[in-house]
């Protein structure tokens, strides 16, 4: 099972939001930044390194809201867990997606995220998660 781990980065009422390019599994997919954690790394330390990676900013993580699992139809599963990002140094930068943007929490619904985070996109919009 791979471990992955996902930020919420909330600024001024809105989260951000991030495309897969159309040369990635699950092309062009919405997601929250995020990304595998390696071998002997801790999920905070992986979500640190993954955002300065992705998007070029030192992320402060917060608290794990939520953890969940999903197989794909292919027979991939993924233990996903989601960190609150109040904070974070520097400008997003756009260094691997097709697109990123800020939304508001009751207009993610509109967008095609991967199918594990389907659930959690409704809850999102609803107020239950933050």
């Amino acid at each position: 099972m791979k471990r992955v781990v996902a930020g919420f980065i909330v600024q001024n009422g809105k989260v951000l939001i991030c495309q897969r390019t159309k040369y990635q599994p699950l092309a062009l997919k919405w997601e929250f930044p995020g990304g595998k954690i390696e071998e002997g790394e801790q999920p905070r330390a992986a979500l640190r390194r993954e955002l300065e990676e992705e998007l070029g900013i030192e992320a402060v993580i917060g608290d794990e809201l939520v953890r969940l699992k999903h197989t794909y139809q292919n027979g991939g599963s993924v233990e996903l867990r989601f960190f609150l990002v109040p904070a974070f140094a520097g400008d997003i930068e756009n260094r691997i997606f097709a697109d990123v943007r800020w939304v508001g929490r009751k207009d993610l619904p509109k967008y095609d995220f991967l199918e594990a985070d389907a659930a959690l996109v409704k809850d999102i919009a609803a107020g239950k998660i933050f």
